[in-house]
């Protein structure tokens, strides 16, 4: 936007808040969702929201109102008994300004149910341009910084948004409906535990310590278990130092939810209730198509075990090559390249990073995986037949892990030993390792009972269920190096013609 129409917007905002012509509040009879299913004749219906179209055709306008929830189209006339309602819309209102109207619903010769404006008022000024109507936003950079532009103009936005809200609210309802407690767990912490990865540090001024931003609510969810509440959850915004791609980010939202008395199995029923009943409230059917996949939610989903599929797709037997160095050298024979530094790599994040590679793309239809080795899953409850394995599963839709559940490890004992294997993988350079941690320890101590949990990202399962191609659409406000001069210039969109 030039500066020159800026200043000439700002002028004219300063004009009307010196006239006193912007108001502080305006009483709603509908929200604007409401108006767009009156019937005709209704009237005394009053609404407000920001102008996004207007055309005028001589003594008739017709502008379009708009918030979250949609949009209604207005209808200004200039009458010979009330002229000024007119002539002051068309002299003091711009697109992108907020107006509250009051009128009756009539149809237009075109079949538009639209508000007739027997009075209005401002109550806000745009400064700026708004994007052009037709095109939106079309700039990834800008969708994403300017968020509010993105949600203005482009309708995908919004449903995108939509989607993640009903998500939420389908599932929080699902677990209350179910005798779940939802509770919150601090955000700075002084141990970085409940994951393997990267935290971010910070400062305490106040208590002059070194804190962490969790990575998990885990520990903490299970403290609260230990402490009678049954079945608890949380929707917890948490934080991981790592690398950026398409389907991650450092700060995300993590659901996580424990059980007392259960274990991976009983869990993995529930999830697949849990999942299913997502699905049928959001698209009104279990069979879907996401990314272009048709994709059947219905029956029983398969269950497969984490080694057998690895080995069928690479041709390497994990339970045989139990070293970092001999599956190393298995991979690098196979001639398989994996996504990360081989070298830089623990047995268990190499075992991952070859399934990342070579299986998960490939489980597109709802599935589980389960029987794990121990290494992969540090709090995890060891299979009462094979100590290697841990009772751990992941739900995986359209090769994305959606859920990640297991029976809980409660002997503090086997907690400590896993610990300190974690603390030896540190000191040899792994710095997703985990920390002993001494308080959740103690808290260990003092009893668990058995324990079944879950974790799923929503902003990934956003991601999946709408079909987006990167998981900042599925974020309101993504991180973003700050802008430089020219990247502002670049980001500024054209004027409405």
């Amino acid at each position: 936007m030039s500066d020159n129409i800026f200043e000439l917007k700002k002028t004219k905002f300063l004009e009307q808040r010196e006239n006193n012509n912007l108001a502080d509040s305006y009483n709603k009879t509908h929200t604007i969702e409401q108006v767009a299913v009156l019937k005709e004749g209704t009237k005394n219906v009053s609404t407000a929201g920001r102008i996004v179209a207007m055309r005028t055709m001589g003594k008739i306008l017709f502008a379009h109102i708009y918030d979250f929830s949609g949009k209604v189209q207005i209808c200004v006339r200039k009458t010979e008994e009330a002229p000024e309602v007119f002539e002051n819309f068309v002299a003091n209102v711009s697109i992108g300004d907020f107006v509250g109207a009051e009128g009756e619903m009539f149809v237009t010769k075109t079949g538009e149910l639209t508000l007739r404006v027997g009075s209005w008022k401002l109550l806000n000024k745009c400064l700026r341009t708004l994007p052009e109507k037709y095109h939106g936003i079309e700039d990834i950079e800008t969708r994403y910084r300017q968020r509010y532009l993105d949600i203005i103009m482009n309708q995908e936005s919004r449903d995108v948004f939509k989607k993640r809200f009903e998500i939420v609210k389908t599932i929080r309802r699902y677990l209350e409906d179910s005798g779940y407690v939802e509770v919150e767990t601090p955000i700075l912490q002084t141990t970085p535990s409940g994951a393997l990865a990267r935290p971010f540090y910070t400062h305490h001024n106040a208590l002059d310590i070194e804190c962490v931003m969790r990575i998990a609510c885990e520990t903490y969810l299970k403290r609260c278990i230990g402490a009678g509440m049954d079945k608890v959850f949380e929707f917890a915004r948490s934080f991981r130092n790592e690398g950026i791609s398409a389907t991650h980010l450092q700060d995300f939202t993590m659901l996580e939810f424990y059980a007392s008395y259960w274990n991976a199995e009983t869990m993995r029923t529930f999830v697949e209730g849990m999942m299913r009943n997502l699905i049928e409230k959001i698209f009104g059917s279990v069979k879907v198509t996401l990314s272009g996949n048709e994709i059947d939610f219905s029956g029983k989903w398969p269950v497969i075990e984490y080694s057998d599929l690895v080995k069928k797709d690479s041709g390497i037997d994990i339970t045989k090559y139990t070293s970092r160095e001999s599956l190393a050298e298995q991979i690098k024979a196979k001639n398989i390249r994996l996504d990360d530094d081989i070298e830089s790599l623990s047995w268990a994040n190499m075992v991952d990073s070859l399934y990342k590679k070579v299986s998960r793309p490939k489980l597109i239809q709802p599935c589980f995986l389960i029987k794990y080795p121990v290494e992969m899953a540090p709090l995890a409850r060891r299979n009462s037949k094979d100590s290697n394995y841990v009772d751990f599963f992941q739900f995986l839709v359209n090769g994305v892990e959606l859920v990640k559940a297991y029976s809980e490890l409660v002997d503090p004992l086997d907690q400590r030993e896993r610990f300190e294997e974690q603390m030896q993988a540190r000191e040899h350079g792994d710095d997703e390792a985990m920390p002993i941690d001494e308080e959740y320890l103690t808290a260990m101590e003092h009893g668990f009972p058995p324990i079944a949990g879950v974790g799923i990202g929503i902003d990934r399962l956003t991601m999946i269920l709408c079909g987006c191609e990167n998981i900042k659409d599925t974020i309101l406000f993504p991180l973003l190096r700050p802008q430089t001069q020219s990247q502002e210039e670049k980001t500024q969109e054209k004027p409405v013609e």
